[in-house]
């Protein structure tokens, strides 16, 4: 070389570094952008939605969140910026690792060491010319855990190793690259390399490692007893437990649970917390001292079942649930013009009210929702349409209360937990295109007086290619439609199919949550394969049960109610405290805003003056949200601009403390004549017989010997009976005992 006088040809020593360095990796396996450079990305944090992932982006340099969108991402880093983030000539100078490594500063720190595998990879695959996604490269099929499922002791590790399946049949250990979550940290936490540590706390846990759009969950129980000499007596206690179990379909698989995870679930409830318990749940109303004294008295061995028969017959069962539906479905009074208004709100209302009563299929009444057509006055359900308005609305709603699912994030981008696309976001919007509206008249943010009707066309446009989606159900194939066929009806068929895999599991769940404090899925209304049951066996068997039955909804609450888990007693004792997924004990929740202001009213016989509704109406039976009643808002009555449930709050806050103390309301309904507490002070009982009655009355129980000691000699002090009788009232009805259904 140094002979040779013709020196031209001599290439620059930077690309000789590089032609060195791309002959070192010839011999490298092919790197592939899509299933090998994103999901480094991903592990890494670069797409998150903290970081270039977010709609804007950061600083600059944009990615599709999460790497769903890989040809948008091999634009972004290979081409924008003049191709400045990548250099085939010298890949080790490439911003993209110069950056991750912090050999220039970079905001989000330092990502990658320079010798780890991640940094390799990255650097192959930019050394053999940062090649492009083909439509020819092997597909992520799925991933696979291993192992899939254990028992684990507390304070243990356990490491996971995650596969990867492609289409051309390869797999790959992809432990290192995967992304990991676990849905109860506080039970067990896993780290970046899948290594899942257990805590001192006793449960079920699920860990989802995500890799690429694949998915897989790893689930494991942490025994509240692991000794053989304690599982075997635990053993011996359910073999008790089993043999006293009623009828309900419920009981086995709590059993199996309980089984597995070594706890003893806490004794039956008595009659009287059981009367109290259910009428509550199923009513929204208190018992009364009559119906207390006579279901005591019942010594008939299937008393608690023919109370739960009497109290689905009571009118109170429909007002109670509609209310509850009314929320779901967004019954909203909101605006300027409430009076005009309040008469479709008032018709809605009544009408889910009625089919309650009337104790229509299920299937029935969500179908005559979504398929609703004409004027409020002559179609009830087409209310649902004033506030329900437009695409993000119809989705979100209808996957939330009828299918269980959050789908609002696929709304921007693929859902980053789920496998819900922007495709099955919109065409699911598409099944109500076609739907018109005519008539009525603008009042405020609701208009009203409107008629739905079904357009000659209407469309929908995935939002990012342009293409017009045709109706379809959420992750199914399109709709077979003609011309003048509703989509709508379509839609409705598909959900409400005995086979469908939401409609009745969100139902089953939504129930069990209800009467049991928690659902099976928590939260109750985010079915995903990354939160998994707690009980999947059960659920399972409560669908099918619901659905083989007519979707009769009276039905499942009869089976939840006479499970053995909803007879419980709340109190924990030593082997099932802390449990909080396995329904070892009926789990205390505070009454619902309504039903507290309803029960002080009953208990003291003076009823909320709400305005512009008639005199003596109960909170349960408020036609909509909009009726003033400061308590109400206190105590977490929701503003129903959302399907979910978790709008209506029951945690405690220092403004409800405050409302217990200086409460007009309670005061006026302390103080007011005729009322239950001037009754108390004319009558000529003992002081005893008053401590009895009041406690019988508010709490549903007779005093206990202290209690009646404590209360009868507080009487006797006070000079002012009337003043004493009012003190006492309101002591108990500030208690937890009286604020929580236990």
């Amino acid at each position: 070389m140094s002979n040779n006088k013709n020196t031209a040809w001599l290439l620059p020593l930077g690309l000789i570094a590089g032609l060195v360095t791309s002959s070192t990796t010839l011999f490298a396996a092919e790197v592939r952008f899509g299933t090998d450079v994103v999901p480094i990305l991903t592990k890494l944090g670069c797409n998150g939605g903290g970081c270039h992932g977010k709609a804007t982006g950061q600083n600059g340099f944009k990615l599709s969140l999460l790497g769903f969108e890989p040809d948008q991402d091999y634009e972004s880093l290979v081409t924008e910026g003049r191709g400045r983030r990548v250099s085939q000539t010298a890949p080790d100078s490439s911003l993209l690792l110069t950056k991750a490594t912090s050999r220039v500063p970079h905001g989000g720190g330092r990502r990658l060491d320079e010798g780890s595998d991640d940094y390799r990879l990255l650097r192959d695959w930019i050394a053999q010319g940062s090649p492009a996604p083909r439509s020819d490269d092997p597909q992520l099929v799925r991933i696979e855990l291993s192992p899939r499922e254990l028992v684990l002791s507390t304070n243990t590790s356990q490491q996971l190793k995650a596969t990867a399946f492609f289409s051309n049949g390869t797999s790959r250990d992809v432990t290192k690259q995967a992304v990991y979550q676990s849905n109860e940290p506080g039970i067990a936490s896993v780290d970046n390399d899948g290594l899942v540590k257990t805590s001192t706390q006793h449960g079920l846990v699920a860990v989802m490692a995500r890799f690429g759009e694949q998915i897989a969950t790893f689930h494991a129980a942490v025994p509240f007893a692991t000794e053989p000499a304690q599982k075997a007596a635990i053993n011996e206690q359910l073999q008790q437990i089993e043999r006293q179990l009623g009828g309900s379909i419920a009981d086995q698989y709590l059993l199996n649970q309980w089984r597995k995870l070594g706890v003893v679930p806490s004794k039956l409830a008595d009659d009287a917390t059981f009367l109290r318990r259910a009428t509550i749940d199923i009513c929204g109303t208190l018992p009364t001292s009559d119906e207390l004294t006579e279901f005591l008295a019942d010594t008939r061995s299937d008393k608690r079942s023919r109370l739960i028969d009497r109290l689905l017959d009571r009118p109170e069962y429909a007002s109670y649930f509609a209310l509850k539906w009314a929320d779901i479905l967004q019954n909203r009074g909101a605006g300027y013009s409430t009076s005009k208004q309040r008469a479709g709100t008032t018709l809605f209302s009544g009408w889910i009210r009625d089919s309650l009563a009337s104790n229509k299929p299920y299937d029935q009444f969500v179908t005559e929702i979504i398929t609703a057509s004409g004027s409020q006055y002559e179609n009830p359900p087409a209310l649902w349409y004033r506030t329900v308005r437009k695409s993000p609305e119809y989705v979100e709603s209808v996957a939330q209360a009828f299918l269980g699912v959050r789908i609002q994030c696929a709304q921007c981008h693929h859902h980053p937990t789920e496998r819900w696309s922007q495709a099955d976001y919109f065409s699911l919007a598409a099944n109500f295109a076609r739907v018109g509206r005519k008539g009525g008249f603008a009042d405020a943010e609701v208009p009203t007086d409107e008629i739905i009707f079904l357009k000659d066309r209407g469309e929908v446009v995935h939002p990012r290619t342009g293409e017009q989606l045709k109706p379809r159900p959420l992750g199914g194939s399109e709709f077979s439609l003609g011309q003048d066929d509703d989509p709508r009806v379509s839609l409705a068929r598909w959900m409400t199919s005995p086979d469908n895999p939401f409609f009745a599991r969100t139902m089953a769940n939504r129930m069990w949550a209800h009467f049991l404090g928690r659902g099976l899925v928590h939260p109750i209304d985010d079915a995903r394969s990354t939160n998994p049951p707690s009980n999947p066996e059960l659920l399972d068997a409560l669908a099918r049960h619901f659905a083989k039955g007519g979707f009769n909804l009276k039905q499942l609450i009869r089976t939840i109610t006479l499970s053995h888990a909803y007879q419980l007693e709340s109190a924990p004792h030593a082997g099932n405290t802390g449990d909080t997924q396995s329904f070892s004990r009926f789990y205390p929740r505070r009454l619902s805003a309504e039903v507290l202001l309803d029960g002080i009213s009953q208990v003291l016989d003076v009823p909320t003056n709400f305005p512009g509704v008639p005199a003596g109406t109960r909170a349960i039976d408020l036609p909509d949200e909009n009726v003033t009643a400061h308590f109400l808002d206190v105590f977490g009555r929701p503003a129903r601009m959302s399907a979910c449930e978790c709008e209506r709050f029951d945690s405690p806050a220092l403004t409800q403390a405050l409302e217990l103390v200086n409460s007009a309301e309670i005061q006026r309904k302390l103080t007011a004549k005729p009322s239950y507490p001037q009754r108390l002070a004319e009558s000529d009982k003992s002081h005893a017989d008053l401590a009895t009655e009041v406690f019988t009355r508010t709490l549903s129980r007779r005093p206990r010997p202290e209690e009646l000691k404590a209360a009868t000699e507080y009487l006797a002090a006070e000079p002012d009976r009337a003043e004493a009788c009012r003190s006492l009232l309101w002591s108990l009805l500030a208690t937890n005992e009286f604020f929580f259904n236990h």
